[in-house]
């Protein structure tokens, strides 16, 4: 049984195999993990079905599951916590909207940030889509933005997970903000 309290450790441990030391992880991160679950269902509309319980179990276990991830600290897994997060609500609201077949889309607020403060974000798979789309225009920019959005990350902590300057990431952010405005507002318009 993993001694450790130290998260970055203890991914190590994970990364290595120790499925012990995924339980002992998971108490550690918990608490942090459901306030970015419940900030996302915030988001959603009144009476969706999952709970933030189910989210963060549900992404916990698709990331204790990775091997392949070369963890960098609890920062790290926060970041890619809160993206698995987002693609199980995406996941979630296509296969709601599947059985529905396109009617009564939910919409979310887009976080204050995106400066879309009384507009009305598009559905997830809309908002899912114009993320991919900068994704394959500028990756880095998409990075900055998905962390900071959906990861609830600080320009420092961006930087420093992405390796690049302060700057960067301010600038980055501006022109993701700019660009994904622009997306959903002609989106918006076809």
């Amino acid at each position: 049984m993993p001694t450790s309290r130290d998260p970055t450790k203890l991914l190590a441990q994970v990364r290595a195999g120790n499925r012990r030391a995924g339980d002992a992880l998971l108490p550690l991160v918990y608490e942090e993990l459901r306030d970015l679950a419940q900030g996302y269902l915030r988001r959603e509309k009144p009476g969706h079905t999952l709970q933030a319980t189910a989210l963060v179990n549900e992404a916990y276990l698709r990331l204790v599951d990775q091997t392949r991830v070369d963890w960098q600290g609890r920062t790290h897994f926060k970041a890619v916590a809160a993206l698995a997060m987002r693609r199980l609500l995406v996941d979630h609201a296509r296969a709601r909207n599947r059985k529905k077949r396109g009617r009564d889309w939910r919409r979310v607020t887009l976080h204050d940030a995106l400066l879309l403060s009384d507009t009305k974000a598009p559905p997830p798979a809309v908002l899912h889509e114009a993320l991919e789309k900068m994704r394959r225009l500028d990756e880095r920019q998409y990075r900055v933005v998905e962390l900071r959005v959906f990861g609830g990350l600080s320009n420092d902590e961006i930087a420093g997970l992405l390796e690049v300057s302060v700057r960067t990431v301010e600038r980055d952010w501006k022109m993701g903000q700019t660009w994904l405005r622009r997306e959903l507002s002609t989106g918006a318009k076809d």
